[in-house]
């Protein structure tokens, strides 16, 4: 099992989870290094921990968001499977360290590292994996929240011919933007691009040589600033059409069924838009439906408003609205897309906000103050066996 988490740093290793075969630590040989796993008599488990699936980007940028490797403990989901899963977990780039786009980047760097990242580890699973007990033709790629958004975006990778291919590659997403990237235009990019060259002081002939130079302190700081900068609740650096690896937008490809995957499971949260939302403001609706899809103009921004009317008030419709069109029902396309082999659940227990289903996958989950919200044992179980069934 490949696990896509909400990751951010710039340090590209993974970690590796199996069922314990002895009380000795083992160790594994991957021929440009061996790796010794670490036993957990207890769990019966075996972790193989900071194991590089490609070299480190160029530079010291080891900070992005929020979220690492390290707060998810996959041995929990090896024992959800009944010992019958190896979990991979991997780091990759995110923010502008993996996502900054424009000319700039296309002419002379990576678009979409963070997605070339999460790659390129797919491909060390398709290579390794039976080192540690795992088999390379049943692999499940499994996501929350940006997760979740990157696996949408494997998905449709390479116009849904992604080599070599696996011939049972499950997809369990949890929700996350499926934005039309379209709508993300050329402008846009550049725009975003020079205000981080700007910010780093890096407005000569060759900018995108001066931001290599940059420590990666002040390009996370600029990272933050610009993010900030943006209307609340959406994000500024997100995958891009780079007519190679994404050739087009999500709603189109999933349109046109050329897809990578064979069976995809999609769960939504009741309330997944209040955490993207200001609660603090008065809104005006349509015009925040206009903030939100730039591309829209006065008669379609009315018009979702009018149709969002009887749901309360301001507040409670743009919190709605925010989580239909981002979250929810993004999931539908996703199931249209796998017709007959595509399951999509609902996590409702109160208040069922953005990611607050997590610490159901992973128990010990303590990042963002998680704390089960419903410790009712049946309900456990019977979450936890419909999630390692999948």
């Amino acid at each position: 099992m490949a696990l896509a988490s909400l990751v951010q740093t710039a340090l590209v290793f993974l970690v590796v989870v199996r069922v314990a075969d002895s009380t000795t630590a083992p160790i594994v040989d991957l021929g440009y290094a061996q790796y010794q796993g670490v036993v957990d008599t207890k769990l019966n488990v075996t972790a193989f921990r900071g194991i590089r699936y490609a070299a480190p980007p160029t530079g010291k940028h080891a900070r992005y968001d929020v979220g690492s490797a390290s707060q998810y403990n996959g041995a929990e989901l090896v024992q959800e499977s009944n010992n019958q899963v190896v979990v991979v977990i991997i780091q990759y780039r995110l923010g502008l360290f993996g996502f900054l786009s424009g000319q700039q980047m296309k002419d002379d760097g990576a678009l979409n590292a963070g997605l070339l990242d999460q790659e390129f580890a797919l491909r060390w699973v398709n290579k390794n994996i039976f080192r540690f007990g795992g088999d390379p033709d049943k692999v499940t790629i499994w996501g929350e929240s940006a997760g979740a958004g990157s696996v949408v975006q494997h998905i449709i990778a390479h116009d849904g011919k992604t080599s070599p291919s696996s011939s049972e590659r499950r997809s369990p997403v949890r929700p996350s933007c499926l934005p039309n990237l379209n709508t993300t235009t050329k402008s846009l990019r550049h725009a975003v691009f020079n205000e981080v060259a700007a910010q780093a002081g890096c407005n000569g002939t060759k900018p995108l040589d001066c931001l290599r130079a940059v420590d990666g302190a002040t390009m996370a700081d600029i990272n933050l600033n610009v993010d900030l900068a943006r209307f609340h609740g959406t994000f500024v650096f997100l995958p891009v059409i780079d007519n190679s690896f994404i050739t087009q937008g999500p709603t189109d490809a999933l349109s046109q069924g050329q897809l990578n995957g064979d069976i995809l499971l999609a769960v939504a949260n009741t309330n997944e838009g209040i955490l993207f939302v200001n609660q603090s403001v008065e809104h005006n609706v349509a015009e925040y439906v206009r903030n939100l899809f730039p591309l829209f103009g006065a008669e379609e921004s009315n018009t979702a408003a009018v149709a969002y009317a009887s749901l309360g008030s301001p507040l409670d419709q743009v919190n709605v609205i925010m989580g239909e069109a981002i979250f929810v029902c993004p999931t539908f396309l996703l199931l249209d897309a796998f017709p007959g082999a595509s399951w999509k659940g609902e996590y409702a227990i109160p208040p069922a906000l953005h990611g607050q289903d997590i610490i159901n996958y992973f128990p010990s989950f303590t990042a963002f103050n998680s704390t089960l919200i419903y410790n009712n044992t049946a309900f456990i179980n019977a979450f936890l066996g419909c999630s390692s069934r999948s």
